[in-house]
Order: C-alpha cells, then sequence, then structure tokens
C-alpha cells in the first residue's frame, strides 16, 4: 500500500488508514504520497485502464526480490517521470523497464532488461528487471526465474524502443508471447547508480 500511495498521490497528500493486529492493538499508518500519477484516485475509483497500467508499471519498477531499499530513477513520459536535476548524471546504469496492468481481469507485469548492466543491478540486489537469479532443481545450474508476479520477456533490445537520447523504452511489445506488433507506451523505465 505504501508503494502505491507513493506512485499515485503527490507528495502534499497522503492515505491513512488503522487496522487491528491479532493481538487486539489497533494501529494507524500514514502514507505519503511521491509521485502523484493519478492524484485524483484519492477523491474516487481508478477506473481508466491508461493510469492502473502507470500504476502498476511504477509498482513493478518499485518491485525488489530482497526487500532491500535501493535508490533508483524512474523515467518515462509521464510527466511525473521527467527527470529532476542531476538524476541523469546520478543514475546513469540502465536496469531495464516495467509494464502491465494489475487492475485488469487478468493482472499482468512484465519486465526486460539491459543486457549491458543486468550483472550491476544483480550486485546492488535488484533481480526483477533480469529474473531473480536461482538454481535450477533438476539440473542445479544457475537459472533466471520469475520475479513474484512479474514475468521476464528477456533483453529490452529486442523488445522495447528507446527515445532517441536513450532516456527511456517509450514503447515494448506489450507480450511478446502472443503478439509481435501489440505495444505498449505505458511503460516506466528503471536506472541505477553506477
Amino acid at each position: 500500500m505504501k508503494y502505491v500511495v507513493g506512485c499515485a498521490l503527490k507528495p502534499n497528500q497522503s492515505f491513512s488508514f488503522s487496522w487491528t493486529d491479532s493481538g487486539g492493538v489497533v494501529r494507524t499508518e500514514t502514507y505519503a504520497g511521491h509521485l502523484g500519477m493519478a492524484d485524483w484516485w484519492a477523491y474516487g475509483p481508478l477506473a481508466d485502464a491508461f493510469y492502473q497500467r502507470w500504476i502498476s508499471a511504477c509498482l513493478a519498477a518499485r518491485t525488489n526480490w530482497y526487500g532491500v531499499s535501493v535508490n533508483l530513477s524512474m523515467r518515462g513520459s509521464q510527466p511525473s517521470l521527467d527527470l529532476a536535476s542531476n538524476e541523469g548524471s546520478t543514475y546513469t546504469k540502465r536496469e531495464g523497464a516495467f509494464w502491465g496492468n494489475l487492475f485488469s481481469s487478468t493482472p499482468h507485469l512484465r519486465a526486460c532488461y539491459d543486457s549491458r548492466f543486468a550483472d550491476h543491478a544483480r550486485s546492488l540486489k535488484r533481480d526483477c528487471a533480469a529474473g531473480h537469479l536461482a538454481a535450477d532443481p533438476a539440473t542445479g545450474a544457475t537459472v533466471a526465474q520469475a520475479c513474484g508476479p512479474i514475468a521476464l520477456m528477456g533483453s529490452c533490445s529486442t523488445i522495447c524502443d528507446a527515445t532517441s537520447d536513450s532516456t527511456y523504452y517509450y514503447r515494448c511489445l506489450d507480450n511478446p508471447a502472443i503478439s509481435s506488433w501489440a505495444r505498449t507506451e505505458v511503460v516506466i523505465t528503471s536506472f541505477l547508480p553506477p
């Protein structure tokens, strides 16, 4: 919920709620907004598939198999993803791209990786673009596996188009396993520090 709120609401907005733990103690939590991709969601349903996809891509980009905090730069055509000063020079290693829709009748998330920086991403404990490395039970070989609900699509260079200045991937095949022409332009590209 913290990441949903961070993706959807603006910094001057927050979401508070209470819940009761197993010991009967009432807990209150408040999460602050950050990116403001769908700040109006605070007042009504998130029914528009376009914004559902932005929130889903944002959540996927922020997913981390190991649960450790890693600073990253998220870039895309959404105005809230415009580069801040020094962001481009601070986050120089393009990790990969994320897209999907968790709110659809068939929820899905997809990711691809920049092969030049996959090992760097893994060294920072960021596995979800290139896949979580694990031993294959049958062979014992190390293989890349899905990162929770995120399906791995391979190298971004084969399924995505980047802006002319390589700032971000602006379009990717929505599901390469089904179609080689259906594309989505709701994509978030993640960059890591060196």
